[in-house]
């Protein structure tokens, strides 16, 4: 069973959306009325997804949405009433992962939740893909550096640098990237 919080000031929607996400299946474990404490309260109750219902996110609403999904992502689902095109661009730059325009029946919440942890869990893959993508090319920049010092200092060839590198991670029983960096910030000491 999903842990639910719900962002809205207006008591009189509040109500059926609650009601509607219990008879769904879900766990409505807070009420929030504004968005200022939405960092604080998610990092408190670790709600599995949050349902914000409002008639047009203000600024401060997708800052708020900014900062807590650079501390502690979560799917985000704002129901609103405002169709913008640069309001849904805004939205789903802050992380709101599913930005419903108009009321919403209660057959297709469960859907549209689901999408939304969906969508999350998939940028939250391409994420980590990217940030593993991106230390890969740099320890091959610093394992380029520590062949181009191992051929200089030893006269040896890339395939040889390369071969003298692994042979001394592989006894050291450490990582190539490591003993790379190694290499190279001892070479900048010396120099």
């Amino acid at each position: 069973m999903l842990k639910v919080m719900i962002v809205d000031n207006n008591l009189e929607r509040i109500k059926p959306l609650k009601q509607s996400l219990i008879d769904s299946g879900y766990d409505v474990i807070a009420h929030l009325r504004d968005t200022i404490n939405l960092n604080d309260a998610c990092s408190k109750l670790q709600p599995d997804v949050v349902v914000i219902d409002t008639d047009s996110p203000s600024r401060d609403t997708l800052e708020n949405i900014c900062v807590m999904t650079m501390n502690d992502p979560r799917p985000v689902m704002m129901f609103t009433h405002d169709g913008n095109k640069e309001q849904i661009k805004l939205a789903t730059q802050a992380g709101v992962c599913a930005y419903v325009v108009g009321a919403l029946p209660n057959e297709r919440l469960q859907p549209v939740i689901d999408a939304a942890v969906a969508r999350f869990e998939e940028f939250k893959n391409l994420r980590v893909a990217l940030q593993e993508a991106n230390t890969k090319l740099s320890e091959r920049k610093v394992i380029e550096r520590a062949k181009g010092l191992i051929m200089k200092q030893r006269n040896v060839d890339e395939n040889e640098a390369y071969s003298m590198l692994r042979k001394m991670a592989m006894e050291k029983h450490t990582r190539i990237g490591s003993l790379a960096t190694q290499i190279v910030e001892a070479a900048e000491l010396l120099l």
